[in-house]
């Protein structure tokens, strides 16, 4: 048996013919840089004023907060120094039970004054 070898048929259309249009004419898009401005940058203006009361003593001291700018009555930390140590040794040498008397005394121990409000370190009276 042979396979059937048949011709395929004749070829009576014509391709379809390409239709040259004119190119249209595209109006460029013209962009414009984008200029970013800055943006001003306010700080806020601090005036300090200090006023000084003269000096510290060992006691709380009414005076102005060179930091928060109040009226305030300073806060005391008593801590003690080289010296009330020298006296505590002192003591001890001469009538111990007097050996913790220098620590329990305010004036034998240094003031370090601070702000009640915003804690700041205003100074120390040193014994």
């Amino acid at each position: 048996m042979q396979p059937n070898r048949e011709q395929p048929p004749p070829y009576t259309e014509q391709p379809p013919t390409m239709v040259h249009h004119p190119p249209t004419m595209v109006q460029p898009t013209i962009v414009q840089p984008t200029v970013i401005q800055p943006v001003p940058v306010m700080y806020p203006v601090q005036t300090v004023t200090v006023t000084s009361t003269g000096l510290i003593g060992s006691d709380p001291t009414l005076m102005t907060c060179p930091s928060c700018l109040n009226q305030i009555v300073t806060r005391v930390d008593r801590s003690p120094s080289c010296r009330t140590h020298v006296m505590a040794v002192l003591c001890l040498l001469l009538f111990w039970p007097c050996t913790c008397l220098p620590y329990c005394v305010d004036s034998c121990n240094n003031a370090d004054h601070y702000c009640p409000h915003c804690n700041t370190y205003i100074g120390s009276y040193k014994f």
